[in-house]
């Protein structure tokens, strides 16, 4: 059976993206790029806007702000490339032309149960925050993972990740922090029908 990782890289408040800001805010290091270079092969999955953004960046698009590719997000695309993917959308056409990615057009909570009882594979999220509460509500979730980066970006973040959550308990399975400044929290979710001091309806 597969297990799921839903995956963020986000600002310490929880933002995934700042306007005016590099790809992972500039602040990545030696230390967080060989962990990097370090993760097992999985499956990722993810929505239209996500293959969108990532596909063109693959295809020479380069993030606005930027006259080119950082040789560090040069090398974290060609691995994405390189790696089976998962796309649901009832917008997108096949074929898609990312190199080795899979159009699905049913129910994604279906398919992903399906794809964890049949697998093998580590399978694990990217982007896709409707994608990820989906399946995070659906209790498909196994791991949860975030990548803090030690900036607050108040004013210019984007795409706040938390937002239409439910509330979920989260037990810690593993820290660490690389290059002395950027923390890495994983935990084992659990979704709760009410706050602990919370009367049920």
């Amino acid at each position: 059976m597969s297990e799921l990782l839903v995956d963020f890289i986000t600002s310490l408040d929880g933002y995934a993206s700042g306007e005016g800001w590099p790809g992972l805010w500039g602040l990545e290091g030696p230390e967080y790029l060989a962990w990097l270079g370090e993760q097992p092969e999985v499956t990722y999955l993810m929505g239209a806007k996500t293959y969108r953004l990532m596909s063109g960046f693959a295809a020479g698009e380069v993030p606005a702000g930027q006259d080119e590719f950082r040789p560090e997000e040069e090398e974290s695309v060609d691995g994405l490339t390189r790696a089976s993917k998962v796309v649901f959308s009832s917008s997108l056409e096949d074929p898609l032309t990312w190199a080795n990615s899979t159009l699905v057009r049913d129910d994604a909570v279906e398919t992903v149960r399906a794809m964890k009882a049949n697998g093998s594979q580590l399978l694990s999220t990217i982007g896709s925050l409707s994608l990820c509460r989906s399946l995070l509500r659906a209790g498909l979730v196994d791991r949860f993972r975030v990548v803090m980066f030690p900036v607050i970006t108040g004013a210019t973040g984007a795409e706040r990740i938390y937002d239409g959550y439910p509330d979920v308990a989260l037990e810690m399975v593993e820290s660490r922090t690389f290059d002395g400044r950027t923390q890495l929290v994983e935990y084992k979710p659990r979704v709760l029908e009410h706050p602990p001091l919370a009367r049920p309806a």
